[in-house]
């Protein structure tokens, strides 16, 4: 090996951080190799220094003090695996105000604060990778910031939620309701207890942040987004789906009008054609197209969560890190740089975001209804492409699904408000949009 050991520090040790210790020790000779360095790891902070965990780690490693591996001067390179936005961002910034690279898999962190943190690497000469923090084991950011960079990106879409995906496949495959196949993924392991973040989108919504300030150069607040979860959907809603063609997946949805220099970012469950790549990626799989205006489109999927998927991630940003500690420089402009900001980028208007939509109306069960529900619908110019009327679980209810032509997010709006208030729509309208597009 031509260079003598780089120490790098780990503040977390749960589900990520055991992933990282594992395969670091697994694979230390052939890394060690590959980098030309070998990689030790000196200091690792943990909450609980008797907590059993699924790696045996020396305790002499151990620490409850994440600040002083963040600061101690031997360390160059720390990762960032607690979560959370508080001490995490603490350890974050007290490491790049040392010129240190610090590697994150913090989503939550980045979203909130990346401004400052990217700000802080620049003006300390520190970086910050963060690979690990959209769709796991996918190299998706390498891929934006490095074999695209020749490109603009119209479209970028995706699955970004593992649990959701998981859930949606097998309500469809099972036919079984989402309550049922939620409890399901909990006793797997594969949604947390308070599942929320996940099921309303809010999980989706944080990586769509960070891939738009990738490919765009904005950062988007949530506020700014159209952000909507799976936890409303029925097996009825599928098996519809299904008979209209489509598979129903909830993907982050990102576009670009450089015309009008104008950025639309969405979260929302989306009626996919059933032909389509996207469409079959199932389980616990994300995927993630790009549509470049050199390139065309490109897609990526592989699993997006998990011990070792995110791990490997998160080991590939450690390597990065060497090889520019060593002077290699790869990775420094991807990681320490800030896209420039497009001068006058806005948010899309709701009247230029369009696209055909799908509505499910439990109604009562009596004439004259589907007229007054198209007449709601043509007085706000929203034109139907189709109706299916099956019996809905509630006695003297019908459920009514209509698809429309393309239409925009205000019509449709305030279409809906409209439907809801009629005295024979009997439940809250489900809306979900169609997704024609081609991967």
């Amino acid at each position: 090996m031509s260079g003598g050991p780089v120490n790098i520090g780990l503040c977390g040790l749960g589900t990520v951080g055991q992933g990282v210790w594992k395969h670091l020790q697994g694979a230390r000779a052939e890394l060690g190799t590959r980098l030309g360095r070998p990689i030790v790891v000196k200091r690792i902070a943990v909450r609980s220094l008797t907590k059993a965990r699924g790696v045996r780690v020396p305790a002499s490693r151990l620490t409850t003090d994440a600040l002083s591996v963040a600061t101690d001067p031997q360390i160059p390179i720390v990762c960032e695996l607690m979560g959370g936005t508080g001490i995490a961002r603490e350890v974050t910034l007290a490491a790049l105000r040392q010129g240190k690279a610090v590697i994150s898999a913090n989503k939550a962190l980045i979203c909130s604060h990346g401004a400052e943190i990217f700000a802080a690497a620049r003006r300390h000469g520190g970086q910050f990778f963060f690979e690990a923090s959209v769709a796991g084991g996918i190299p998706i950011i390498k891929a934006l910031r490095e074999g695209l960079v020749a490109n603009r990106f119209p479209r970028i879409y995706g699955i970004l939620n593992g649990t959701c995906n998981y859930i949606l496949t097998q309500m469809e495959a099972q036919g079984a309701p989402y309550a049922q196949v939620l409890a399901e993924a909990k006793r797997l392991g594969y949604a947390e207890a308070d599942e929320a973040l996940d099921v309303e989108g809010w999980d989706t919504a944080h990586k769509a942040a960070i891939l738009a300030w990738l490919a765009h150069g904005a950062w988007v607040n949530t506020r700014q987004m159209i952000v909507e979860g799976i936890d409303r959907l029925t097996p009825a809603d599928l098996h519809n789906a299904a008979t209209l063609g489509y598979r129903i997946k909830l993907l982050a949805l990102i576009t670009r009008d450089f015309d009008r220099n104008e950025l639309s970012v969405r979260v929302h469950p989306t009626l996919l054609p059933v032909a389509s790549v996207m469409a079959g990626v199932g389980g616990v799989f994300n995927a993630i197209a790009v549509s470049g205006d050199v390139v065309g489109t490109t897609l990526y999927t592989g699993r997006g969560a998990g011990q070792d998927a995110t791990a490997s991630a998160v080991i590939s940003d450690i390597a990065d890190a060497v090889s520019a500690l060593s002077g290699g420089g790869a990775g420094r402009a991807a990681a320490a740089e800030l896209p420039a900001s497009p001068s006058r980028l806005r948010r899309s208007p709701p009247e230029r975001i369009r696209c055909r939509y799908y509505l499910r109306l439990t109604v009562r069960d009596q004439p004259g209804v589907l007229a007054r529900v198209a007449s709601v619908m043509a007085r706000h110019r929203v034109s139907i492409a189709s109706v299916l009327q099956t019996p809905a679980e509630r006695p003297g209810a019908a459920s009514l699904v209509l698809t429309t032509h393309e239409s925009d997010e205000r019509s449709v709006g305030h279409a809906l408000r409209v439907l809801g208030a009629l005295k024979s729509v009997l439940e809250r309208p489900l809306l979900l949009r169609i997704g024609d597009f081609a991967d």
